[in-house]
């Protein structure tokens, strides 16, 4: 096993830098560890690969999620917690402005991601500078500006400020299946899913642009139903665009919706499971009695929890 382990993750993932892959070695690292591992010292090369394995587990991803009152942000956090509104421990809704400081929720399986219910900006006297340092800016890796009907300018105002910090923003337009049903009721005869939904993405897309923000990207999704409309192109933005940890770590906690999320944290296991392998084999390993082989258990233990 340690063997194959260890030439698993010094294939062609590693040597090609792939995006996919959890681990990545410079060749200079990848040159030290084939070294090691051909001289016999799986110790040293566990060792290197335990500090990977910290840092993957260690990771944190805190994600801002910010709107005005009434726009669905609580609904939102608790969706992507996988809870319901009524559940222990998800965030409260409601039709008032219930958050009145930053209020941080952490992924019940996976506490490495916290997200943060932000005061909303709806107020008369909003002031993005302000509202931004009273919530703690530097504190967030993404922020999820949320709107349920127009992009006003306090959206625009603070994602410009945002864009400014070289932070980045995506903006959610929430309840479109609200949408959809209202368009159907008054609209029977031509009624188009496919095609409301370009309409509500376009007019989006387009005030933002008329307020100077450049290249939104919006996503238009439904907390009741994350399976359907744009639920799986965020997921695949932020993806692309998170650190190569902090994509493991968004990846893991995302809600099990579709086989094509499912798909991928599978790849994902199979590749940090070699890792794992290799650390238990090589680093503290003890003997267990009964079987002849050592490791450490407590790494396969949490491995397999998660």
């Amino acid at each position: 096993m340690e063997g194959q382990g260890l030439q698993q993750l010094a294939g062609a993932d590693m040597a090609s830098q792939s995006s996919e892959g959890i681990i990545k070695l410079s060749r200079e690292e990848l040159e030290a560890l084939k070294a090691a591992f051909e001289e016999g010292n799986l110790a040293g090369v566990a060792s290197r690969l335990q500090e990977m394995l910290e840092s993957l587990e260690s990771i944190q991803l805190d994600v801002g999620i910010t709107g005005e009152t009434g726009s669905g942000k609580s609904s939102f956090i608790n969706a992507l917690r996988g809870l319901g509104d009524e559940d222990a421990g998800a965030a409260c809704t409601g039709v008032v402005e219930t958050t009145r400081e930053p209020t941080p929720y952490q992924h019940p399986q996976y506490p490495n991601l916290t997200i943060w219910d932000l005061p909303g900006i709806g107020t008369p006297d909003f002031h993005p500078d302000a509202y931004l340092e009273q919530v703690g800016f530097s504190r967030y890796d993404i922020f999820f500006i949320i709107a349920s009907q127009r992009f006003t300018t306090n959206h625009a105002a603070l994602a410009c400020h945002i864009q400014a910090m070289d932070k980045s923003f995506y903006f959610v337009h929430s309840k479109v299946d609200v949408d959809l049903d209202s368009s159907l009721r008054r609209r029977p005869s031509s009624y188009s899913e496919v095609g409301v939904l370009q309409e509500i993405r376009q007019n989006c897309l387009e005030g933002l642009q008329a307020q100077g923000i450049r290249s939104p990207q919006v996503f238009l999704l439904s907390a009741f139903d994350f399976s359907k409309y744009d639920f799986h192109l965020l997921g695949e933005t932020l993806e692309r665009e998170l650190s190569h940890h902090k994509q493991h770590a968004f990846l893991m906690a995302l809600p099990n919706i579709s086989l094509h999320i499912l798909e991928k944290k599978k790849a994902a296991m199979l590749k940090q499971m070699w890792l794992v392998s290799t650390v238990a084999c090589g680093v503290h390993a003890a003997p267990i009695p009964g079987l002849l082989i050592s490791c450490d258990v407590d790494v396969l233990a949490r491995t397999l929890q998660g």
